[in-house]
């Protein structure tokens, strides 16, 4: 008896010596205050506070995105208590709500649904009534047939009723493609605002230990994947005596599963279907045809455009599509469409989504459809260590992020973070007001700055690949103005002449704009057929090349010009080639580029001659034309 009185008495004594070491729970609420988007992923800056007990405790704040980055997580306390770790846990059991929206939105895809049973019904009950009308077609049976009046009668009848049958099995196809469409649009739209399908959260767990209790407060940031921009520029020119015009703005997507309500906002560095972009003149290398080896190059193209589809061949909206090594890139639009502008960099497009694998294609055509496969990852719990004090204090200085302060030093909280992480950036720019971006995955576009740029304009024309001519801003000192490359919307003339790629990745000094096409200057290139001849002259052959380059300026303003051309580059030193006359043409020998800078008057046209002679042994044959 005694026996069993004592050991009932160790397991109550231990019973309640582990609920006396079981650390309590503290939840506390939090706000983002500021976020700090970069090209790809997001530093989110958040405060929270309330009051903390004696003791060892966690300080839990709930409903953080479920793709935060745990290395990154940094934590300042204020108040009188020491912080001894801080880990980042996966909750799965608080579910985000469906807001408002997506209820709606929900309601509406049952109404059309309901509607569209019920058409459903209609056509099948027209179905029987022009089955049961073509049954009984047969006029007057096997007896005497009508007189002709009933058999006019008869017919108009049957015309009637059979054309009553088929506008309404019309109207109600119409009606019900329609209503599909819609629909779909409803999904798409539902899809973007719970794009993942994940409605976990993170939570972050703050281990502190107090002598008493009292207030205390934090401040977190940490990053997060599924967020980032993209430079965009509106490039505006009243006229070649006007400065530019150009609206930095940005274009914001996130995914984060974490709406980013009236926060401060900080952006980081980290014929429309026509290019503006002026076309460049790759050099010409000439040598004897058996030494010249013909591959089939990859085309270049301007743009590029194409839509997006998951695993079931569903649009895919909110996919972001990356011009690889570039800070230029899109989202998908509710259809999954997408369209960009391209650098002449450019090689691949890498594409993204929540819960897909990522994908980069090659960029071997304007068109490029993408269907995405869903990613096998998972997020994974992460566990929760804690230090006792003991421990703790003989960790101090050997892992990274344990720290030990002394009591009197207590009126600031220790801070602690995992890994510290360094992002070079080139430039950032804070919003001045308030902003609101939901997590729908949708493209925002924030207004950055607006700037009034002194421009000396000119203009370029390289006949050879294009006929048209195309309009440059150069910007001096442009460094100032902290620009990325990006996709530019071109106007001039107040009127919207297309798109193209501003080149800030250029290192030159001045900064050339290209501001598209200007059809009021006309340019065309000939070959003179009688000056270009071939003949031969003891052991070799000579072969001559002339060609006309005229230039008219249809504008009511004189116009400086600077026009390309190029004669070809021997690499082989039984290949000869002379330039005979370039009316007043530089040379450049290496490339072979010849160029003009031209004054043309309004209403006026000057004409330009480029001839070269090439020479080569009479038993090999070059390839000129």
């Amino acid at each position: 008896m005694k026996q069993l009185f004592l050991l009932n008495t160790l397991f109550i004594l231990f019973f309640f010596n582990a609920l006396a070491q079981e650390i309590k729970e503290t939840k506390f609420t939090s706000k983002i205050e500021e976020v700090t988007v970069f090209l790809s992923g997001a530093q989110i800056f958040e405060t929270s506070s309330g009051q903390i007990p004696s003791g060892e405790s966690f300080v839990v704040i709930k409903g953080l995105s479920p793709y935060l980055d745990e290395k990154s997580i940094q934590v300042k306390g204020q108040g009188d208590f020491i912080i001894q770790a801080v880990n980042k846990r996966i909750d799965f059991l608080s579910e985000q709500k469906v807001n408002d929206e997506v209820k709606s939105l929900e309601d509406q895809i049952k109404a059309i649904e309901k509607k569209e049973e019920a058409s459903l019904v209609r056509l099948d009950v027209l179905a029987q009534q022009e089955k049961l009308l073509n049954a009984n077609q047969s006029i007057g049976g096997s007896q005497s047939g009508l007189n002709m009046t009933q058999l006019k009668q008869a017919m108009e009848f049957y015309e009637s009723e059979l054309t009553k049958i088929k506008s309404e099995v019309n109207q109600l196809t119409t009606n019900l493609k329609e209503s599909n469409f819609e629909k779909n649009k409803l999904i798409n739209q539902i899809r973007i605002i719970q794009e993942s399908g994940n409605k976990s959260t993170s939570e972050v767990r703050i281990r502190i230990k107090a002598d008493a209790p009292g207030p205390a407060s934090f401040e977190l940031n940490y990053l997060v994947a599924n967020a980032g921009w993209y430079p965009k520029y509106d490039v505006r020119v009243k006229d070649v005596t006007s400065p530019m015009k150009l609206n930095y703005k940005a274009e914001v997507n996130q995914n984060t599963g974490v709406d980013w309500n009236d926060v401060k906002l900080r952006f980081s560095n980290g014929n429309p279907n026509e290019s503006g972009q002026v076309p460049t003149l790759d050099k010409w290398e000439l040598n004897f045809a058996r030494l010249t080896s013909y591959s089939q190059k990859r085309s270049t193209f301007n743009s590029v455009s194409g839509r997006v589809f998951d695993e079931n061949n569903e649009p895919l909206p909110g996919t972001s599509v990356l011009v690889k090594g570039s800070t230029i890139g899109t989202v998908t639009d509710v259809e999954g469409f997408y369209s960009l502008s391209l650098p002449q960099s450019a090689s691949s497009l890498v594409f993204s989504f929540i819960g897909y694998s990522q994908k980069e294609l090659l960029i071997n055509s304007s068109s490029i459809n993408v269907t995405m496969e869903p990613d096998t990852y998972a997020l994974n719990e992460v566990v929760v260590t804690g230090y006792s004090r003991d421990i703790y204090e003989s960790l101090q200085g050997k892992v990274a992020g344990v720290m030990v302060e002394s009591k009197d030093k207590r009126a600031m909280a220790q801070s602690i973070q995992t890994i510290v992480q360094e992002n070079q950036t080139t430039v950032e720019i804070e919003v001045a007001e308030p902003y609101t971006i939901k997590s729908n995955g949708e493209k925002t576009i924030v207004d950055l700055k607006a700037y009034d740029i002194p421009a000396q304009y000119s203009y370029s024309a390289i006949p050879k690949i294009d006929n048209d001519v195309f309009l440059i801003a150069e910007i001096s000192d442009w460094s100032q103005y902290s620009l990325l490359e990006g996709e530019s919307n071109l106007y001039f003339e107040d009127g919207f002449v297309g798109r193209s790629v501003l080149n800030a990745s250029s290192l030159q000094d001045t900064l050339q704009v290209s501001m598209g096409r200007d059809r009021s200057i006309v340019v065309s290139r000939e070959k003179n057929e009688e000056f270009s001849k071939k003949r031969t002259i003891g052991s070799n052959i000579t072969e001559n090349r002339e060609y006309k380059i005229t230039v008219r300026n249809n504008k009511s303003q004189t116009v400086t010009i600077k026009v390309e051309d190029q004669i070809p580059v021997s690499v082989n030193s039984e290949i000869n080639v002379e330039a005979l006359e370039l009316s007043g043409g530089k040379l450049d020998p290496q490339t072979g580029k010849v160029s003009w800078i031209l004054q043309i008057s309004p209403g006026s046209q000057q004409e330009l001659k480029m001839q070269y002679e090439v020479k080569y042994p009479k038993r090999e044959k070059v390839v000129l034309d």
